[in-house]
């Protein structure tokens, strides 16, 4: 079976982006990283997919009339470069159902916490705040709600006494980077399936 071809979708340093074209450069994913959307023009995720050969493809918003104009564009650079699935790595866009529907099922974020608490931004502050002693990541399929869709896999991530966001999202963001290549493989060997809500992963599958 061919590697999967997939779209990774961000707009800050790019961390995550890193950690799936560390793993794709080892032959550790069963797929190939094609393009990078971005939506911040000076984003550090840039310079990041321009060292590993990667295609990207950059946009500002305000140069558009909708998010659905922009998303339209992007689904045909999408279709175009036959695109499988698309990766939200810390992409702080709204996605609209132009990208949504064709995509549903190919369509995966990643997430700071264990959802369904603490969805939306600053979900790391939310958790401290709420004085939670365990959060996480969480990889979902996107469903056009907000982190909403269904729960592909989870890292729990305990919270220290007196621990600090930042010493907090050190942490989490170590896990997501541990988490994403991994579902990214699951996937891309065929071993997750989608029936409603529930994601069912068979680790003793081979690749197809």
């Amino acid at each position: 079976m061919a590697a999967k071809r997939i779209a990774v979708f961000a707009s800050g340093q790019g961390t995550n982006f890193q950690a799936l074209a560390d793993a794709a450069w080892q032959g550790e994913l069963d797929a190939t990283i094609e393009l990078l959307v971005c939506d911040k023009p000076s984003a550090p995720v840039i310079e990041r997919a321009r060292k590993a050969g990667v295609e990207t493809f950059i946009f500002k918003p305000k140069d558009y009339p909708s998010r659905e104009a922009h998303d339209s564009v992007i689904l045909a650079e999408l279709e175009r470069r036959g695109i499988e699935l698309i990766v939200l790595a810390g992409y702080m866009r709204i996605i609209t159902p132009v990208l949504v529907e064709p995509f549903y099922g190919r369509m995966i974020n990643i997430h700071p916490s264990l959802l369904p608490a603490f969805p939306g931004i600053n979900a790391i502050r939310q958790a401290l705040a709420y004085g939670v002693k365990l959060t996480g990541v969480t990889v979902h399929y996107v469903d056009g709600g907000l982190d909403s869709g269904p729960i592909i896999a989870q890292q729990a991530v305990g919270i220290a006494n007196g621990e600090t966001e930042d010493e907090l999202a050190a942490r989490i963001h170590a896990a997501e980077q541990q988490l994403l290549p991994q579902v990214v493989r699951q996937i891309a060997g065929g071993r997750v399936q989608l029936d409603g809500r529930l994601v069912r992963i068979d680790v003793n599958k081979q690749a197809e």
